[in-house]
């Protein structure tokens, strides 16, 4: 980002700020992030400098209360700490082109922010769209993303949609055969339904009712986890749209409070033959993916998880 652009940005956001920090999303630059509220108070940051990856952290949900882990990013003595790599909400894969874009273990892969394409706040959404280049531990170009994320708030809910096309942009891409991925999000510990002796009191859902661990691995339209944050009872779902390749996707949901969609992990989730689940995109080519995080009060009943779907399933991923 040049530094003219930059001023533009700030300057830009300092105004929208002011038209829409009562009510509605504004996004503003609060250096190497950018901060996102809805009526005047803190949704989440979106951080994208001198990171594995770029994350949103914390989010906030209904009530106030954090819907994401806060470890590592802060210290949380209710926080299981394991699995560094597992940063807020973010998007990675175990295997792009043979490449671990997973972990945070050595040689492992990179999500580098280039520029900002839109950043937009409104009284009904905010949108945040970005350029950037995923790169092996050396710095060999992997291929490229281009990704939306829409911030907004209604009828008690707050929703992150995330829409990512990959495009293969040096040379043929394969999204490979792994469990390890990918649209991603880890939930306070307390939401879990284990947690190495850990206060967890959280359940899992998903759209063909199957629970808890027996969720894991299973395909479904969406699935919901929820429990006590704060004593107060809230719970996140996530929609796998209708019009994305290989709906409805498999889920690397674990009881731990990782909380992950994974369309590629076939050999893992349903032990066919290594490489079942590779996703190959020719050289030029693109695929998108598209997914809704809604973030709600009680269980998948209180918070019509059911009919946020059917809502959802009849936009248009084109848009």
């Amino acid at each position: 980002m040049t530094n003219r652009v930059a001023v533009m940005l700030v300057a830009g956001m300092a105004a929208v700020t002011a038209a829409f920090g009562a009510e509605g999303v504004a996004i503003t630059d609060a250096g190497g992030k950018l901060r996102v509220e809805i009526c005047g108070e803190l949704f989440t940051e979106y951080h994208y400098k001198d990171v594995a990856r770029p994350y949103c952290y914390p989010i906030i949900g209904p009530g106030g209360v954090g819907m994401t882990r806060d470890w590592p990013m802060k210290e949380n003595d209710n926080d299981v700490r394991d699995h560094i790599h597992h940063k807020g909400l973010w998007y990675a894969h175990g295997k792009v082109n043979d490449v671990d874009c997973w972990s945070e273990q050595k040689a492992f892969g990179k999500t580098i922010h280039q520029k900002f394409l839109e950043t937009t706040s409104g009284p009904k959404q905010g949108v945040i769209r970005s350029l950037n280049k995923w790169v092996s531990a050396d710095g060999k170009a992997l291929c490229s993303d281009e990704r939306t994320l829409r911030f907004q708030a209604c009828s008690g809910v707050r929703m992150i949609d995330f829409e990512i096309t990959f495009i293969a942009s040096d040379g043929e891409l394969t999204l490979g055969d792994t469990k390890e991925g990918s649209m991603s999000i880890r939930l306070p510990t307390s939401m879990s339904v284990t947690a190495k002796g850990k206060v967890a009191m959280g359940h899992i859902i998903n759209s063909e009712g199957a629970r808890d661990k027996d969720a894991w691995g299973k395909r479904a339209a969406w699935v919901d986890y929820y429990g006590p944050v704060n004593n107060k009872p809230v719970g996140v779902a996530i929609f796998d749209h209708p019009q994305n390749p290989r709906h409805p996707t498999w889920w690397h949901v674990r009881d731990y409070g990782l909380f992950s969609v994974n369309p590629y992990g076939i050999h893992d989730f349903e032990k066919k033959p290594a490489g079942t689940g590779d996703l190959k995109v020719e050289a030029g080519k693109k695929v998108t993916f598209r997914y809704r995080f809604l973030f709600h009060t009680g269980d998948e009943k209180e918070g019509k998880v059911a009919e946020h779907y059917k809502e959802y399933a009849t936009t248009n991923a084109a848009k």
